[in-house]
């Protein structure tokens, strides 16, 4: 054989027994249980998006699918747990589009918040919705921007998750656009963050409507705004932030399943394979509907796009605000 060849074999070779190994592993797997991690208290839009998910995932994989909450730092623990974790599909990550910004709040991370992962899947997508309690004075968007102005720093609002989530960041756009000042009290999910917000504790929540929507129903909680270009069909009767006199404001909260980078890439399409017929299922829509998630779909490298824009958009801004989380 010509020694020009040789490499050229070799490497053939090379390829193609990856590709057998990969497609073997995939075969095997699921041999054990998989544990689907997420960065939020127990309670909030994320954990119950995350265990529909696990319940679902677990029946088409034929093993549990385990939720493990790892709440704090805006998800970055979480993250970090999951950087770390052995790349054979058995330790998962699901996220929120604050994901895309925390690289960008965050300036000692352990990980890449892209490099150190795989797209596995889009879950959904959601507005933020911005409330109050029944109690306070507040019933559309230019109450509070004006209770903001007359006593700056002191209207305070509960953000779940700290820093790197899409509420917060949602929160501080809204600050930029309208020119205001409140302050952020942050918790560690939307469930802690309810919790104060039904009390008292704060004045106002920006959240995920899969988290306030009973609270909305039941009357506790009055809505002000939804943070999409157009105003979302399980909230229907609340207008978004653009048509309250910030023109141009969007922000759509995603869900999302990560990998650790490595996984081999019969087991990422195996996964986002599972993952997009259950999405697809009419219940399972039904059920994400009621709370104000429309279901995902779309292959890995779809799902990346949207993070490598997302973290170029929300990191532009970031940076323009001089944000920072640490």
């Amino acid at each position: 054989m010509p020694s020009k060849l040789r490499p050229l074999l070799h490497g053939l070779l090379f390829a193609g027994a990856a590709l057998a190994t990969s497609w073997a592993q995939a075969q095997a797997y699921p041999i054990k249980p998989v544990t689907l991690v997420v960065g939020f208290a127990p309670g909030g839009s994320a954990d119950i998006l995350a265990r529909l998910v696990a319940q679902k995932l677990g029946d088409s994989l034929h093993k549990p699918v385990v939720v493990d909450n790892k709440p704090g730092a805006g998800a970055t623990i979480a993250t970090a747990a999951v950087a770390a974790a052995k790349p054979d599909g058995y330790t998962l990550l699901l996220v929120t589009s604050g994901h895309a910004g925390s690289g960008a709040l965050y300036s000692r991370l352990s990980y890449d918040p892209q490099k150190s992962f795989v797209p596995v899947a889009k879950l959904g997508a959601s507005p933020i919705v911005i409330v109050a309690p029944a109690a306070a004075p507040f019933r559309k968007l230019q109450d509070v921007i004006d209770a903001a102005r007359k006593n700056p720093g002191k209207l305070n609002y509960a953000a779940g998750g700290g820093g790197a989530t899409t509420t917060s960041l949602a929160a501080e756009f809204l600050k930029s656009d309208a020119k205001i000042d409140m302050l952020m009290v942050p918790y560690k999910g939307s469930g802690p963050a309810l919790t104060a917000l039904l009390s008292g504790e704060v004045d106002v929540g920006f959240d995920i409507p899969s988290s306030a929507l009973p609270h909305i129903k039941s009357g506790k909680l009055v809505p002000i705004a939804v943070t999409t270009k157009t105003r979302s069909s399980v909230l229907p009767q609340v207008p978004t932030v653009a048509e309250q006199g910030i023109a141009g404001f969007e922000i759509t909260g995603w869900f999302g399943v990560l990998a650790p980078a490595g996984t081999p890439a019969a087991i990422v399409d195996r996964l986002n394979k599972d993952i997009n017929t259950l999405l697809s299922e009419p219940d399972t829509k039904s059920r994400l509907q009621d709370l104000g998630v429309e279901a995902g779909s779309g292959s890995p490298a779809e799902f990346g796009k949207l993070i490598a824009s997302d973290t170029q958009r929300y990191g532009d801004a970031i940076r323009k605000l001089g944000l920072k989380a640490d």
